[in-house]
């Protein structure tokens, strides 16, 4: 407390101060700050706000600042030198593996223009033992690529990689890569392929001695293309057929531009040699063209009837199918139905089970159990079944398409049955090796109509009586006709009496196939077309105008229009018999139905040719 109290003369004479107080109660209440001096010192700056004073002493910036500035790494005034300068310098200090890493950074960021420069003056510089630089062949190609990146030509990157001798270079693989990536880029394909295949010969040629200088996929890829783009189509096939054989890789644009350009210029069996050969490889069975050119070379392997060609075509398809049925959300992906029924006639016409297999899995794959196939691609798969003379597979789809459209009630129905029409080449597979396949296709179909479940189908019967007629075996045809109703069980549709009365009427027999319609139509069974151009033929054979045109008569009373090629036969019979009076009539028939007939001189000259004998033997 003395020492308090002798303290108290001091504190009077200083002025603006606070005593602290001596009564033991505090007050609690929050008061208001003072303002604070003006001379305070600031707080550091803010980590976050990237200052440069953040990893100096805040507490005396421009101390750390000048500090900073004389021990920094780059000099400043090579900071405040010219580009040009900065460039000499560069070129003066950096050796090449420093070099090297530059120009790597530099491709980064597109800097051409500079890494030109400072190789030019880099390579009339001296290095640190002061001898002339001297580059190696990966350094020079960061010279020519930096060349080509400024809109170097294929002559200008020539006339640099030749510069390469002088300094005791080998010009590589990339090297040449380079030059020719510039001749595929100059817009001339023509004036530069002739070229780039020397270049590329040149490169193996180098290669057996130096291992680095042989080409690559990219080597072939670009004389391939360039190739392409000239059109000189087989020698761009023969450079691919190298590089397979290399165990190179194809790459996608090479691929497509080779179906594209084997599509247009018809070499469909070179193509099909190709894809086969990309198959046998690891790295090229991957291979997919687009769906549009899959679909584009499906129609041209159609065109051509080429059946490898179109199968494969067909395996492109189904790796898109799967390929959009795994992605998520999943692409369902569809074959037109068109486009598989032309592939199942073409197998049927060039025999190929392969593809009629492989269409008929791409048309269940693409119709996915939504729908039941159209009637045109059960009756392409019967005639190609038919074709291949698999006769037992032939009516098993025929029993398939009786239960899908056997029960339908449109008009066209009745054709689709129709022995004459769209089950003709099952008939004429029936007799295809005359009454040995007849009377085996009746006894198979007598003995599925004793199976569990039995199988019964009048169609397949139909076209058996058909094939009967078509080898003039008309005792077959009328025992294959009567068991329809004693061994079958079923009742004769109007198909198989139309194949009855061809079957007399092809004999000559026109009484008997008069007396086979007169037989239907008091059962009430309705004629059709076919029946009465049947009768009309069967009359034209017994040489009858006016029976045939009585047939014509009732066939336009029943409400069918005759055809052009039924007048024809009739009026080309009345001219024979000279019966001009139904030539008359066969006029006014053409004109009311107004048909145009047409002249027939080729076939009246040779029925007016007169032979002579004078100059016989």
């Amino acid at each position: 407390m003395a020492i308090l109290i002798r303290s108290r003369p001091l504190i009077r004479t200083l002025t603006n101060f606070k005593t602290i107080t001596t009564v033991p109660f505090l007050s609690q209440e929050p008061q208001l700050a003072g303002t604070p001096p003006e001379n305070t010192t600031p707080l550091p700056p803010n980590p976050s706000s990237g200052s440069p004073l953040y990893n100096e002493n805040w507490r005396s910036p421009f101390a750390a600042t000048s500090q900073s500035v004389s021990s920094s790494v780059v000099p400043l005034g090579f900071l405040r030198q010219s580009p040009a300068a900065r460039m000499q310098a560069m070129s003066e200090s950096l050796d090449v593996e420093g070099l090297m890493n530059l120009f790597a950074d530099w491709v980064t960021t597109q800097r051409w223009e500079d890494m030109k420069q400072v190789f030019e003056l880099w390579i009339r510089s001296l290095d640190r033992n002061g001898k002339p630089n001297k580059p190696d062949a990966n350094l020079f190609n960061y010279y020519l690529r930096a060349n080509l990146m400024m809109g170097a030509t294929a002559d200008d990157l020539l006339g640099l990689a030749s510069q390469m001798e002088e300094y005791g270079l080998v010009a590589n693989t990339a090297s040449h890569n380079l030059i020719l990536k510039a001749m595929f880029q100059s817009g001339e394909p023509l004036s530069w392929a002739d070229k780039s295949v020397k270049l590329l010969e040149r490169m193996i040629a180098t290669g057996v001695e130096y291992k680095e200088a042989l080409p690559d996929e990219e080597s072939y890829d670009l004389v391939t293309g360039l190739l392409f783009k000239a059109n000189l189509i087989d020698d761009a096939l023969k450079y691919i057929d190298s590089a397979l054989k290399s165990g190179y890789k194809l790459s996608m644009n090479v691929f497509n531009e080779c179906v594209r350009s084997c599509i247009y210029s018809n070499r469909l069996d070179a193509l099909v040699s190709i894809i086969e050969k990309c198959k046998k490889t690891d790295q090229n069975k991957g291979l997919l063209p687009p769906w549009n050119m899959c679909t584009h070379l499906a129609d041209s392997a159609l065109q051509a009837d080429n059946s490898e060609l179109a199968f494969t075509s067909l395996e492109f398809f189904v790796k898109w199918i799967v390929r959009g049925e795994t992605v998520k959300p999943p692409v369902l992906l569809s074959v037109g139905e068109g486009l598989l029924v032309a592939a199942l006639g073409t197998a049927g016409r060039t025999y190929n089970v392969k593809l009629l297999n492989g269409a008929w899995e791409v048309l269940k794959r693409s119709l996915r159990q939504m729908r039941i196939p159209n009637p045109e691609s059960f009756l392409a798969k019967m005639y190609a079944h038919a074709s291949l003379g698999q006769l037992q597979n032939a009516f098993a789809t025929l029993h398939e398409f009786e239960k899908a459209y056997a029960s339908s009630k449109d008009e066209s129905a009745e054709e689709l049955f129709s022995p004459f029409t769209s089950l003709n080449p099952l008939a004429v597979a029936c007799c295809r090796n005359g009454f040995v396949t007849l009377d085996s296709v009746y006894y198979q179909l007598e003995n599925l109509s004793r199976a569990d479940p039995p199988f019964k189908s009048l169609a397949a019967l139909n076209c058996v009586i058909l094939g009967c007629a078509n080898i003039w075996d008309i005792d077959r045809a009328y025992q294959t006709f009567a068991a329809i109703e004693s061994t079958f069980g079923l009742t004769p549709d109007i198909h198989s009496y139309n194949a009855l009365i061809y079957a007399f009427g092809k004999l000559g027999k026109r009484d008997e196939a008069t007396k086979v319609y007169e037989h239907f139509m008091d059962l009430g069974v309705k004629p059709n077309e076919m029946t009465y151009s049947l009768l009309v033929d069967a009359h034209l054979i017994k040489r009858e105008p006016k029976a045939a045109l009585s047939v014509v008569d009732e066939m336009v009373h029943a409400q069918y229009k005759p055809s052009k090629e039924m007048l024809k036969k009739i009026r080309r019979r009345c001219t024979r018999e000279m019966d001009y009076e139904s030539d008359d009539r066969v006029e006014e028939l053409t004109k009311k139905f107004n048909i145009r007939m047409g002249a027939e001189n080729r076939r009246n000259m040779l029925f007016n040719l007169r032979y002579n004998m004078e100059y016989s033997g």
